[in-house]
């Protein structure tokens, strides 16, 4: 059964909360961050990339950084920008983007149903971004920014959900990108009680984005465990935060790669090469997204191209090979390019779909990347069915959106 419990949140006052949120420290670069942050002291990215408060060049990894961070968030308490609820409460928060919306209950989830796989994953972390982000929690003490999970959508959650949602929320704003942000504090003892038994009956919950937040989550939460002498199990660092949203309300979007280099090859030489697993097709200048499994828009060289799979590169009877991210790891990336470590290597990286394929485009056409690569999306039920598996996708699989906002709430561990 899937555990959640109540918690005292500390969150913004409400005639600051639209000023306080900010998009989540993984969907930027530190300098659009410090760009998005200019002129606004309160801006929750000056606690989750706290690296915007140095010069460029500073090591985002150093000491101070993280330190920063935590001086920047006591800041905002101390100015009475950020309060923490006096009882422990659940919380909703339904985010709107145009005709979509989803409703979610923000709790605490077990560290203890991460290790136990209640909470069930579908990627591999990268050690790097794992070990910043749980050095940012263990410096801070708290997490700062909730994860993001999936659970099978219960009728009597959503009767829950649809009576407080009827009531004023707490906050309600439309950010700079035009998506709706409301918020609900849930006090009623009774109500908390029914959320959480519902969440009981739950076989499972599903981490659906921030791998990297839940692993260092947990892992801060078990070091001080076995640090503890005196731990009885109901202390805060069992638990760490997340919004959990019923799998039918969520939408997943493309998440594409960028590589720096074709491995030695010319241009010419490696287009040939992938004509012995795809049908190739030039396109031009146009940008080409695919609509459907198994076909790829790829940009090199200024233009664009449409690879489709021929039979045989690709299994639709496994979970694993049937994803689009299989066929081009072991099509493209392993044998054509070198690349045999999406964790690790640093030669490729990837690229969310909320930022267009345009940007597929910026990245190759600065020189900074010499070929891009645009996939068409899984789906929840190709998650849900990779993680109850016990299978793991590859690393930068799934993008959701809308993303959540940062600094709506935030969970103390001590």
């Amino acid at each position: 059964m899937a555990k959640i419990k109540a918690f005292k949140g500390v969150r913004p006052i409400p005639e600051k909360a639209i000023q306080v949120a900010s998009r989540p420290y993984d969907v930027m670069n530190t300098a659009e961050a410090r760009d998005e942050a200019k002129g606004n002291q309160y801006s929750f990215l000056n606690v989750v990339k706290p690296e915007i408060s140095f010069p460029d060049g500073h090591d985002p990894y150093a000491e101070e950084i993280y330190q920063k961070g935590k001086e920047n968030y006591q800041k905002m308490v101390d100015e009475g920008v950020l309060i923490q609820d006096q009882k422990d409460c659940l919380y909703l928060y339904r985010i709107t983007a145009e005709t979509h919306s989803q409703v979610g209950y923000v709790a605490c989830a077990a560290i203890d149903d991460y290790f136990n796989n209640v909470i069930k994953k579908h990627e591999l972390t990268r050690p790097d971004k794992e070990a910043d982000r749980k050095k940012h929690v263990r410096v801070g003490m708290m997490n700062a920014e909730p994860v993001f999970f999936a659970y099978p959508n219960q009728k009597a959650l959503d009767e829950i959900a649809d009576k407080i949602v009827s009531q004023t929320p707490e906050y309600n704003f439309v950010a700079e990108d035009g998506v709706q942000h409301e918020f609900w504090v849930i006090e009623d003892e009774t109500i908390i009680t029914q959320i959480i038994q519902e969440f009981e009956k739950l076989p499972a919950t599903y981490v659906a984005d921030g791998h990297h937040r839940t692993a260092a989550a947990a892992l801060v939460g078990k070091d001080l465990k076995e640090e503890n002498p005196n731990h009885t199990g109901d202390e805060e660092y069992n638990y760490f935060l997340a919004v959990h949203f019923p799998d039918n309300q969520l939408q997943i979007i493309d998440y594409n790669r960028v590589v720096k280099d074709l491995n030695g090859l010319a241009p010419v030489d490696f287009v040939d090469k992938l004509k012995t697993k795809f049908v190739v097709e030039k396109k031009g200048r146009e940008i080409f997204k695919p609509t459907e499994l198994h076909t790829f828009g790829m940009y090199l060289g200024g233009n664009w191209y449409s690879l489709k799979a021929k039979p045989g590169t690709f299994d639709d009877a496994d979970p694993i090979g049937v994803l689009d991210v299989t066929i081009l790891s072991e099509q493209i990336l392993k044998p054509v390019l070198g690349i045999f470590n999406l964790r690790t290597d640093k030669r490729i990286e990837f690229v969310g779909g909320g930022r267009g394929l345009g940007e597929l485009e910026k990245r190759v056409d600065s020189g900074e990347m010499k070929v891009a690569f645009a996939l068409f999306p899984v789906s929840m039920k190709q998650l849900i069915d990779i993680a109850d598996s016990g299978k793991i996708m590859p690393p930068k699989v799934t993008w959701f959106e809308p993303k959540l906002r940062s600094g709506l709430v935030t969970h103390l561990l001590s």
